[in-house]
């Protein structure tokens, strides 16, 4: 049990580079979630064709067809938060799209038949108190835009219903099967939008290419899979939970690498979030995990 959350923090970890990566790359936010997605299917190619040299005769054509649905929410949610994020606010935005833990259960309840009970509402209870004790000071004194607001509204529900549905196909073979199609068809998809705006991309730049090999590698292929992977073995509200303290990273990361020292409400949120995952992963005894 405790290697599964060791893997879960460390997805966690991995989709907190994210924001950092996105920030230091100059690309068009469509180019950037089309680039992102195909270069972490390529790096994949390897890792596929042994899976389905393994499993390939429990792979069915059922299997690849229920991708589908996932790949689609996958690449509408990745170009509505790189849009989001630059229409308003950071605090507004990080603010909401941290919200998962709300919609989540509703998800799972309908995709999975998954109640949420006593523990994880403490827990989200508290968590989402930290994130909003962070958040509402530089929410109040504006900023931001309704529409960049609603864009990542919208990127929010998208992620929970991505989560749900990594629960509901948890049966798949191999977990790599089951990612590496969803993120080669969302790919196609998000090409497809960013079609028009390719040419933007600066082909001869080493760092953009540095930066989109990052993205494809840690948050994409690394933290989305791991964040997947635990979707199939632990509840899905514990997952979403532990995933909100991505803020908690991020922080870090940002004094580490730009010397942004965090205010002290930053310390008071992050000691909620924490204190309210460890309340429901404590709480949850290991039989009912899966």
């Amino acid at each position: 049990m405790v290697l599964r959350y060791l893997l879960l923090f460390l997805g966690v970890l991995s989709c907190s580079t994210s924001a950092i990566l996105i920030r230091e790359s100059e690309t068009d936010p469509l180019v950037l979630a089309a680039l992102r997605l195909l270069l972490a299917s390529l790096f994949l190619v390897p890792v596929l064709l042994v899976e389905l040299r393994r499993h390939g005769a429990r792979f069915t054509r059922d299997h690849l067809r229920r991708t589908r649905l996932p790949a689609l929410v996958l690449a509408v949610h990745l170009i509505t938060w790189t849009l989001g994020a630059r229409m308003t606010a950071i605090a507004q935005a990080t603010l909401i799209v941290n919200l998962v833990p709300i919609a989540l259960p509703f998800f799972l309840f309908w995709l999975a038949r998954e109640r949420i009970n006593k523990a994880e509402v403490m827990g989200t209870a508290l968590a989402v108190a930290g994130l909003v004790t962070l958040s509402v000071k530089d929410v109040l004194v504006g900023g931001g835009s309704p529409a960049g607001d609603l864009m990542c509204l919208v990127s929010m529900l998208l992620f929970a219903l991505y989560l749900s549905l990594g629960r509901r196909n948890r049966d798949f073979p191999s977990i790599w099967l089951y990612v590496i199609p969803v993120y080669a068809q969302a790919s196609l998809v998000c090409l497809l939008v960013a079609a028009p705006r390719i040419h933007t991309f600066a082909f001869g730049s080493v760092r953009e290419w540095a930066l989109m090999a990052g993205l494809a590698a840690v948050p994409t292929v690394c933290g989305h899979s791991l964040l997947n992977a635990a979707m199939r073995k632990i509840r899905g509200q514990i997952v979403s939970l532990c995933n909100v303290s991505q803020f908690v990273f991020a922080g870090v990361l940002g004094y580490l690498l730009f010397g942004e020292l965090p205010r002290l409400l930053f310390y008071l949120a992050s000691a909620m979030v924490v204190a309210g995952v460890a309340i429901v992963v404590f709480a949850m005894p290991s039989d009912a995990e899966g």
